[in-house]
């Protein structure tokens, strides 16, 4: 069987949900998938950017990071989406790329693969959960396969977040614990995404019925 394809397309301010990405990115590899870790274009005002100091220098060292076209969805067997929280719900980047869907949406393009998604924000309990479960409504409507952590690895009882990995930026970095929760998220997506190909492969093998 051919490997899964698996894209970890992430928007970052600062750097939280990048390293979410990495590990993410980490997790598919580990799972045998080849895999494409792609950037959301910055589209905030220069101002903005200049008053925070950490977010003009992460936009500069991810520059090297390859932007998320729609070719990347169409190539994808499993996309694990990432986003930091605001005001509960997607950042506006992404949501603007996910908007940008509606053409290969319209084709199919979307359907039957696997979906999954991370997060972070500034505070415990600052939207987590209600930003990943509106990442879910995009996933429904698309007729994606939805495919949490739940609580399948020792590290979920840990992390504590069973719709998907997430980090309050306030404490620091992604420590052992979300990197981990990560890895185990997207290594989960893609064994699912792997059964889910296998057997679609076994069916288009079956002899025709001759009754």
């Amino acid at each position: 069987m051919e490997p899964v394809n698996a894209a970890i397309v992430y928007y970052s301010a600062t750097g939280t949900v990048h390293a979410l990405a990495q590990a993410a990115a980490e997790g598919a590899e580990k799972a045998g998938a080849q895999v494409r870790l792609r950037r959301i274009a910055e589209s905030a005002p220069q101002q903005a950017i200049d008053a925070n100091p950490a977010w003009g220098r992460h936009l500069r060292d991810s520059a090297g990071i390859a932007e998320a076209g729609l070719d990347d969805l169409a190539w994808a067997d499993v996309v694990l989406f990432g986003t930091p929280t605001r005001f509960g719900n997607v950042a506006a980047q992404l949501k603007t790329f996910i908007d940008g869907t509606g053409p290969l949406w319209a084709q199919g393009g979307l359907a039957g693969k696997v979906y999954s998604a991370f997060t972070a924000s500034n505070t415990a309990h600052g939207g987590q959960e209600s930003t990943l479960l509106a990442l879910g409504n995009v996933f429904y409507h698309w007729g994606g396969i939805i495919v949490p952590p739940g609580y399948t690895d020792p590290v979920q009882f840990r992390s504590g977040n069973p719709y998907g990995t997430s980090h309050v930026a306030g404490d620091g970095p992604p420590g052992d614990i979300a990197l981990q929760a990560a890895r185990h998220q997207a290594l989960r997506a893609v064994e699912t995404a792997a059964s889910l190909k296998a057997g679609a492969g076994r069916r288009g093998t079956c002899a025709p019925d001759a009754s």
